[in-house]
């Protein structure tokens, strides 16, 4: 068994795309329209796993978009998508600056939770070491939930 991806369904594909690859620095890999089924698929990847994605299919995010208007409830049971980020501080930082809400700040250096344009949990954690406690992260409360 090999893990090839995980979808998510999203309402604008023009947002979302906006949000996981100009925020968080993913990259679109391939899209794919079915204009008989009126749904988009667009597969996206880590930038350093760009070439073994292409090659394989994996590990890659599916954000499908169906033509046709539907409302996604959030579901709690699917949980979250994790990425790790080269600095946590900054990602976070370029987060907020664009408008989206820091749910869980980054307060131990190591991890921080965002939702996706489309509500979907999304857990940062900061490769290798824990960053030192810095401010405004260090005191900053938690908003929602994730």
């Amino acid at each position: 068994m090999r893990y090839l991806h995980t979808m998510v369904r999203v309402n604008d594909l023009d947002a979302s795309l906006k949000f996981y690859c100009d925020l968080l620095g993913l990259v679109e890999t391939k899209r794919n329209e079915y204009e008989g089924g009126r749904f988009t698929l667009c597969f996206l990847a880590d930038p350093h796993y760009e070439a073994h994605a292409r090659e394989h299919q994996s590990p890659l995010l599916e954000l499908t978009y169906n033509w046709d208007p539907e409302e996604y409830d959030e579901g709690r049971n699917f949980g979250h998508l994790a990425f790790e980020v080269d600095d946590i501080y900054s990602l976070c930082q370029k987060l907020q600056d664009a408008g989206v809400t820091i749910n869980r700040p980054p307060r131990d250096g190591h991890m921080a939770f965002v939702r996706s344009p489309d509500n979907i949990s999304i857990e940062l954690l900061q490769k290798g070491e824990s960053l030192a406690p810095a401010e405004p992260w260090a005191s900053m409360e938690n908003t929602g939930h994730w």
